[in-house]
């Protein structure tokens, strides 16, 4: 009489583990491996001997916090930093809240061809950045812009949109255009997973629709907003596309406009890569920091208001 194999519970076991391998080795060859040789350029630096020819003149030694000091400390980089923090209090507001409007009107009732409508508002975010930022550069410049040329038509005045402070406004639309029709989907996915019956409910007590949307739709998509503002403090901190690609049209956009931009001029620019990846270490310190602060302020009123 023959028995049957007995089954070992050490391969159920190591299933979930066999299915995990995979995805490990992935993050640690192409997210955890560069972030640590990141950080581990940030804390060297190149001694030059001499006039630094021959062999063994130039040498890579320890710096400690060299060059974090020096990056804490850089104007250009500072600057840098408070124009994308300008940049953000134009950006975000605006995007997120053309976004949610998009997603109430999308899902009302009175609504109409509401797919067709749905896919123009997002198709903006499939183009790429550098392709929109080109887009929109060609039509601010006055010489080949047809915005310019119905403008000096009309007679009106024909603003330069690549100069001083009308720049910030120019890269906002850039942004605002192309990141608006990811956050809307995002809020209107939430919408359309509320119940009919709350809003029969409503209907029933004589809400109207100006009410319902402030009453019942963004109090319920409240999470959806957190998330959405949580992408849009990582992509503002981490603006490059769009001032790299205006800058061979204006003389407005240094090659340090931006903290990243910085990190890119030091490393491929000028060839310090110790001092870039300092900067870029303190650029993800920084991204980690305001996007775990702004959770943590969102989850704890989120836990006072479920409390009351």
């Amino acid at each position: 009489m023959t028995t049957a194999p007995r089954r070992t519970s050490y391969g159920v076991k190591g299933a979930p583990y066999a299915f995990l391998l995979p995805a490990t080795i992935l993050f640690a060859l192409f997210f955890a491996l560069p972030i640590g040789y990141a950080v581990w350029l940030s804390l060297h630096k190149v001694h030059v001997s001499g006039l630094g020819l021959g062999s063994g003149a130039r040498k890579e030694v320890w710096a400690g916090i060299e060059n974090y000091t020096d990056a804490l400390t850089d104007s250009e980089l500072l600057d840098g930093t408070l124009r994308v923090l300008g940049y953000g209090c134009i950006v975000i507001p605006l995007m997120l809240g053309v976004a949610l409007l998009f997603a109430l009107m999308l899902d009302s009732d009175k609504v109409r061809l509401a797919p067709f409508t749905r896919l123009a508002i997002f198709l903006p975010y499939a183009i790429p950045g550098v392709v929109a930022a080109l887009l929109w550069g060609f039509l601010y410049l006055p010489d080949v812009s047809p915005f310019y040329y119905v403008l000096e038509r009309l007679g009106l005045p024909q603003p330069d949109l690549l100069d001083g402070g009308p720049l910030y406004l120019a890269l906002s639309n850039i942004a605002v255009w192309g990141g608006t029709g990811f956050n809307m989907i995002v809020i209107y996915t939430s919408l359309q997973a509320i119940p009919a019956e709350v809003y029969e409910a409503a209907k029933l007590d004589g809400a109207t629709p100006l009410q319902i949307a402030l009453r019942i739709k963004i109090p319920m998509v409240a999470s959806s907003l957190v998330l959405t503002f949580f992408f849009s403090i990582i992509a503002t901190l981490q603006v490059f596309s769009e001032p790299t690609t205006l800058k061979p049209l204006t003389n407005s956009v240094s090659t340090t406009w931006s903290p990243l931009m910085k990190v890119y001029r030091d490393a491929f620019g000028t060839g310090d890569i110790y001092q870039a990846a300092a900067e870029a270490v303190l650029i993800a310190i920084a991204t980690l920091v305001l996007s775990f602060g702004f959770l943590r302020a969102a989850n704890r009123r989120n836990k006072q208001e479920a409390a009351r």
